[in-house]
């Protein structure tokens, strides 16, 4: 889960009740009524200050009421028949009342919601992928929906390669022995104990979209060797392309997964695969916890197959307190927090704005379903 951001000054964190932006008797009459229904990430001031600036424009001001949802503060969790929404489906259903748009992140826009928002016609999420709209009821009510592509794809690719280096150069081991025993470890300079570098090692990413295509460019820039393995791309990549995925693990010192999560690629990465690398490499994850199977990446850990491995996404999120990655070696762990940064909540804010203002122009959207 990523970490909470400082709650928004104008809304209670505990906040349910909708509060309007605009007065009808300040305000010409609106031509769009908006929900903004962000949390403390995405904040509704973020929603609301992107909407003015991408309404203003078209000389129109819309009434805009806000509803501040609970995540991150707490968890997202499946609501009814979506995934990762905020648990709220009776205070999203009041605030709805005569909204015909609504900006969310975590809103549960279930079969039940969308039946209680007769004159809802567009929602727009604030994140990669609509998962938390039963996109089919929306369809058979006549509901548009749209999200933010690529929204957080620096900010991940970013968090990843740092992953890696902090993975590589065995950084948290050092900050550790340093701070916990307040002494100078100078078994850290030693051949065994010291860590590697990029330069000239051979990084191998399965995925290469939004996110694994600027982790390419980044790690040629280091001076790494890479090569990628994505079947659905076509064209030049960074680096070689792999021909097969058992080519791209037998020579990946190090392995960054990149892949979005289908049936198709759960458990992409199990035993098989991780015997297939090279004996001390290093495994990061920083896209979906199902692409890589636990219990198979523990066996590896504990038995000094890998070297190390870095995670920030996980089967079950939150792990269950008792869970074997607590108790493995070599695993540096994060609270999916690599999509987390300031300039993502700006950015999809902006975005959402932008299909806002092409619906309420009557232009086609950019990012629709």
């Amino acid at each position: 889960m990523t970490r909470p951001m400082t709650p928004d000054p104008t809304t209670p964190a505990d906040s349910t009740t909708p509060r309007s932006t605009a007065s009808p008797s300040t305000a010409p009459r609106p031509t769009t009524r908006v929900l903004a229904a962000g949390d403390h990430f995405v904040r509704n001031s973020l929603i609301t200050q992107a909407l003015l600036r991408a309404l203003g424009p078209l000389g129109t001001k819309p009434l805009i009421t806000e509803l501040t949802l609970p995540w991150p503060l707490e968890p997202f969790e499946k609501v009814a028949e979506v995934d990762e929404a905020s648990h709220a489906e009776d205070a999203l259903i009041g605030a709805l009342d005569g909204v015909e748009v609504c900006v969310t992140q975590m809103g549960p826009f279930t079969e039940r919601v969308l039946a209680a928002a007769p004159d809802l016609r567009l929602v727009v999420v604030c994140r990669g992928g609509p998962v938390n709209v039963n996109a089919a009821a929306a369809r058979a009510r006549g509901v548009r929906v749209c999200f933010a592509p690529g929204r957080n794809a620096a900010a991940t690719a970013e968090f990843t390669v740092g992953l890696m280096v902090a993975a590589l150069r065995r950084i948290p081991d050092a900050h550790r022995s340093l701070t916990a025993h307040r002494r100078w470890d100078a078994s850290h300079y030693t051949y065994e104990q010291c860590g590697l570098e990029l330069e000239d090692t051979p990084v191998g990413l399965i995925g290469y979209g939004a996110v694994g295509s600027r982790v390419a460019r980044v790690l040629a820039a280091f001076g790494a060797r890479v090569e990628v393995y994505d079947p659905y791309v076509r064209g030049d990549v960074h680096g070689m392309r792999a021909p097969s995925l058992e080519a791209l693990l037998t020579r990946s010192r190090v392995l960054t997964l990149h892949a979005r999560l289908t049936p198709e690629t759960r458990h992409l990465v199990g035993a098989r695969e991780l015997a297939l690398l090279p004996r001390d490499a290093v495994l990061v994850n920083a896209a979906r916890g199902g692409l890589l199977d636990t219990e198979a990446l523990c066996d590896a850990l504990d038995s000094g197959r890998l070297r190390a491995a870095a995670l920030d996404t996980y089967e079950q999120e939150p792990p269950s307190p008792s869970s074997r990655l607590f108790r493995t070696p070599n695993l540096l762990m994060t609270p999916h927090v690599a999509g987390a940064s300031r300039s993502v909540a700006r950015k999809a804010a902006r975005i959402a704005a932008a299909e806002v203002a092409r619906y309420v122009r009557g232009e086609p959207l950019a990012h629709a379903l």
